[in-house]
């Protein structure tokens, strides 16, 4: 079965204008706040709280981009990343000035998983590896969403479908190789080739470091 691979639909572009991450996310984050206010009152204990609202949602995770199989500069994909957080005035209810012009929202997908409308607040580049001529080939990267939309969304686009099997990831340490992971986990290194056909592996001899690997369960 081959790996969903993470991508980022952009409001205002076709959503088949997708950015799909080279490698997915070996975990994300999610985190929700809900502000409750109690006055202090001489002579007395604790105060009733009162609810006061609910901030939005944030999610956060990172991905490794690797275009080292490739030879071209990995700033191809940063930069296109990067422009996310640019105003853009083509959006519906931009004006010509800068007052109302705002970067686009976006949809973090997953396989069947669907985050809620949200707009980036943080992005950050570290610069892992280079080619001799000073290309950059990897970059490790780190991305803030916010909530934008009221929908409590967030989830499976389709409830009915089912849940598919869980799978781990592993992230590939320097001098790995598949044999020695699949030993790891399946306590068997002949069971390489569960790995291989999992991951889309056309060399398995190959395995580049910080590369993350889909580990499918016994029998999936």
């Amino acid at each position: 079965m081959a790996v969903a691979k993470a991508y980022l639909t952009v409001e205002g572009k076709p959503k088949t204008d997708k950015i799909e991450f080279l490698y997915n996310p070996e975990s994300f984050s999610l985190s929700k706040t809900n502000t409750w206010e109690s006055a202090p009152a001489p002579g007395r204990g604790v105060t009733e709280a009162a609810y006061k609202g609910t901030a939005p949602a944030e999610m956060s995770f990172s991905i490794i981009l690797d275009t080292t199989h490739k030879g071209t500069p990995v700033t191809d994909y940063t930069s296109k990343l990067l422009k996310l957080m640019d105003p853009d005035k083509t959006l519906t209810g931009s004006s010509d000035d800068d007052i109302n012009v705002r970067p686009p929202k976006v949809t973090f997908h997953w396989g069947t998983l669907d985050s809620y409308e949200s707009v980036i607040t943080s992005m950050s580049f570290n610069f892992t590896y280079f080619s001799g001529a000073g290309v950059p080939l990897r970059a490790d990267v780190k991305l803030t969403l916010k909530q934008y939309d009221r929908t409590s969304r967030f989830g499976p686009q389709n409830p009915t479908s089912g849940t598919p099997r869980p799978h781990r990831v592993h992230r590939v340490q320097p001098g790995e190789t598949l044999d020695r992971i699949s030993a790891q986990y399946y306590g068997d290194s002949t069971q390489w080739r569960r790995l291989a056909n999992a991951n889309g592996l056309e060399d398995p001899l190959a395995l580049r470091p910080g590369t993350v690997l889909t580990v499918p369960e016994q029998g999936a």
